[in-house]
């Protein structure tokens, strides 16, 4: 039976290509999604052997994606594909349990080798990825974590702030209260020290939530 692929990112003619590039490699594309929010459902559904995220999707990036696709199917293997090269980025990715980090530009190259390794249960970098980053994420303790690290659904929220929803929507698009809603982006500007939506928009896209 073909490794089952569910591959995700907001541009069209790149899940076009990658598609192409799969299926001539013998793998099975169970299904296209264009935003985190959609990955992360039909991940839910049919539990894919292999998620392919582009890190920057719409209501959901591609790292938050991950987390909820790995709690709802643990046994799924997680590929990013990203621009970001800079350390903390793959450090955060590898902490979300990510297994491979894609180079959007090698993605070509890449990718097919990319879903052999995690297949095998190996770790997968693009290369010009220092393995010195992996060596932190082995090394790293608990005590090293930043008092106010934002959770996974505050993270959530943040961006969807950035991308200029209303606590109204964003209590829809997460199904969550309005008061919840607001809660959350209470904490954020409590942990955060940050105080009105334009630093939080600035605040989300130095942590690369969002692009604009």
């Amino acid at each position: 039976m073909p490794t089952r692929i569910l591959l995700a990112d907001d541009h069209q003619i790149v899940r076009q290509g990658l598609k192409t590039l799969l299926e001539r490699e013998g793998l099975a594309v169970v299904a296209e999604v264009a935003d985190g929010q959609a990955a992360v459902r039909v991940s839910r559904a049919h539990c894919p052997d292999v998620a392919v995220l582009d890190f920057g999707m719409p209501l959901l990036n591609g790292l938050g994606a991950a987390r909820e696709i790995l709690r709802a199917c643990p046994r799924a293997q997680v590929i990013l594909l990203t621009m970001h090269k800079e350390d903390r980025y793959v450090l955060e990715a590898l902490q979300a349990g990510v297994r491979g980090y894609v180079i959007k530009t090698q993605a070509t190259a890449d990718l097919v080798r990319a879903i052999q390794e995690v297949q095998r249960g190996m770790m997968y970098l693009s290369p010009g990825i220092p393995m010195t980053v992996v060596d932190a994420f082995l090394t790293k303790s608990e005590s090293e974590v930043s008092p106010d690290q934002l959770t996974a659904r505050e993270l959530e929220v943040l961006q969807l702030v950035a991308e200029g929803k209303s606590t109204k929507e964003i209590a829809r698009l997460l199904g969550i209260g309005h008061k919840t809603a607001e809660s959350h982006r209470t904490r954020i500007m409590k942990k955060t020290n940050i105080h009105n939506t334009a630093g939080l928009v600035r605040y989300a896209i130095s942590r690369g939530l969002t692009q604009f």
